[in-house]
């Protein structure tokens, strides 16, 4: 026991003269405002949005500034992401008729006010503004909320996720370790420093390998509208379902199915064709988002195809169940599918 006013050895954590920090014990912080800005420039710069759909041309140009403070505290190998940031990007877009003739060429930005760690599971409000207030202008912009605002907030989610990662900190995190007993300080900084292309590729097939794909192909008698506004409508997914939802018709607008139990957004919609969702369910761990992809086919009048493919579904939820991925396939199946046949009439 140690005396009065000394502390015991045994749980007090000193500085080592070689100032390792040993299992990241002592609270160590990264500013990652720099590694955003670049983050951000790589993933919204250059960015094209519309190539000629409609005669509109939109491309992202640059992001002119990321202000505010960004930062990653590690402890014990705990990982506390903080940041409270605005961004700006800059864009331009030009309308031509049918001939290929420019009518109006526009510049504007989009602005991010407020992306914050404290909202993580959220989106974050965006502002489109164009210096051109005219018809074509307004159009251009118009276009640019539309298709732009769902890719921007999709890059956002990419910042989000790679900040609870450790930012620029997770290689220093999964590399740093403390060298066994006789092993030299030159071999243990070396591994330290430079972690080899096979423990990055280890890495990253480890994440991947937490995630499923489900794909399906289901057959109904209807035309493939039918099916289109039957799963794009609120009221008709009431009916089949039984349960609440709420689903925006426009790309980039949010939808609420199952009372709740699954969110998400519009990707991309084309009226009785494909339907691409962003969708997460309320179980899954935070910030995780799925892609369903949806691809109606009519090969004879009257007849659909709907071919399924609902890519990075977690194996795991929030509570550690590894039922996700067949629960998943098995309410397509029953709570979908199934019961569009049932109550419109659709079977085969």
């Amino acid at each position: 026991m140690a005396k009065y006013g000394e502390g015991d050895k045994r749980w007090i954590v000193e500085e080592r003269a070689d100032g390792t920090n040993v299992h990241n014990w002592h609270w160590a912080e990264t500013d990652c405002l720099e590694w955003s800005r670049n983050l951000f420039s790589q993933l919204l710069s250059d960015l094209t949005i519309l190539d000629g759909e409609g005669g509109l041309f939109i491309k992202m140009k640059k992001v002119d500034k990321v202000e505010g403070e960004a930062y990653v505290n590690i402890r014990k190998g705990k990982i506390i992401p903080g940041y409270e940031i605005s961004v700006s990007i800059s864009w331009e877009g030009d309308a031509k008729d049918s001939d290929g003739k420019s009518l109006l060429k526009v510049e504007g930005s989009v602005e991010i006010p407020y992306i914050s760690d404290e909202n993580a599971d959220e989106d974050p409000e965006l502002k489109v503004t164009v210096k051109d207030d005219g018809p074509v202008g307004r159009r251009l912009k118009e276009a640019m909320l539309k298709r732009g605002k769902p890719v921007v907030l999709e890059k956002v989610r990419i910042f989000v996720q790679s900040m609870a990662k450790g930012g620029p900190a997770k290689d220093d995190l999964e590399t740093k370790k403390v060298a066994p007993k006789g092993q030299s300080a030159l071999t243990a900084k070396s591994e330290a420093v430079a972690p080899t292309v096979v423990e990055k590729k280890e890495a990253k097939k480890a994440i991947k390998q937490g995630f499923k794909t489900i794909s399906l192909t289901e057959r109904f008698s209807c035309r493939a509208r039918d099916m289109y506004e039957i799963l794009m409508d609120d009221n008709r997914w009431k009916g089949f379902t039984q349960s609440n939802a709420k689903i925006s018709k426009e790309v980039g607008g949010e939808f609420s199915i199952f009372d709740g139990s699954v969110t998400g957004y519009n990707v991309e919609l084309q009226e009785g064709k494909l339907i691409v969702q962003k969708w997460r369910f309320g179980s899954w761990p935070d910030g995780i988002h799925s892609t369903v992809k949806l691809v109606l086919d009519e090969p004879e009048p009257g007849i659909t195809v709907v071919k399924l493919t609902h890519t990075d579904i977690p194996e795991e939820d929030r509570y550690g169940n590894a039922t996700v991925v067949e629960n998943t396939e098995r309410g397509w199946r029953d709570l979908i599918f199934h019961k569009i046949r049932a109550v419109f009439g659709f079977g085969l």
